[in-house]
């Protein structure tokens, strides 16, 4: 059985409160026509709540874009996952920014993740290469060990998501071909969770992410090792994100 198609919006670091809650209201509104895949949005944390409220009781489903390993404590400025879990159902993790700009290694985004499923939440864990580590042939080896250390220790892989995101297509309007993400996505990320997990591997949705828009989804849609995507900035637009969950449930319908 198929893993279940799924969009996810990552609306990074932009938004009001309210410009994150019209935003919701409008792919809510626009959504009644789709059916098929999971739709998930992720705000920032401060618009989390009116998130949730603006799309209660309909089949949205709302995600963090991060958040601390640690449950409470003395970490300033940081959001933990006992916090998470009555706001949200998912949590993406070591996204590229985060690993770029912040310093999330493999080992803390494993903290994340163990954190994660200790208290309930589906973790969306970002794998991808960078430009150097592709060019120099590397890609499948990286990708490789990042899910290797980002999922160490999990035993129990049910609720996971994997969004694969090579670095040199995030936010440049450079997409990887969906031939190149399937040859990872299909190769490396499957072949990987089937050697660590078994057949609980085939349940999991592998997401494409990096400048996923509507003039591309429907190719990487098309492949069958890939259930969905994981779209930035295209899902600041309703009507486009909206298009791209239609073509995503077309694709896989």
């Amino acid at each position: 059985m198929m893993p279940v198609p799924t969009v996810v919006a990552n609306w990074k670091m932009n938004t009001t409160i309210h410009e994150a809650t019209r935003l919701a209201v409008g792919i809510r509104d626009g959504l009644g026509s789709v059916s098929g895949p999971e739709v998930i949005l992720c705000p920032p944390f401060i618009s989390l709540q009116a998130v949730r409220d603006a799309v209660l009781g309909s089949q949205i489903k709302v995600g963090a874009q991060n958040m601390y390993s640690e449950a409470s404590g003395a970490f300033t400025g940081e959001v933990s996952p006992a916090m998470l879990r009555e706001l949200c159902d998912y949590v993406i993790l070591g996204h590229s920014e985060r690993r770029q700009l912040f310093g999330d290694n493999d080992d803390l985004v494993n903290l994340k993740v163990k954190a994660a499923f200790e208290h309930g939440l589906r973790p969306i864990l970002c794998v991808g290469e960078s430009l150097e580590q592709r060019d120099a042939g590397r890609a499948g080896a990286a990708v490789a060990q990042q899910l290797r250390t980002g999922l160490a220790g999990v035993v129990d892989i049910t609720g996971l998501l994997v969004a694969y995101e090579p670095v040199w297509a995030i936010g440049t309007g450079r997409a990887a071909t969906p031939e190149i993400a399937a040859e990872i996505m299909g190769g490396t990320i499957q072949g990987s969770l089937n050697a660590l997990f078994g057949d609980a591997a085939a349940q999991v949705p592998l997401l494409y992410g990096g400048s996923v828009n509507p003039d591309n989804v429907a190719g990487f849609a098309a492949q069958e090792c890939i259930h969905g995507a994981l779209v930035g900035g295209a899902s600041l637009q309703a009507d486009q994100f909206l298009e791209i969950a239609r073509l995503t449930a077309r694709a896989k319908g």
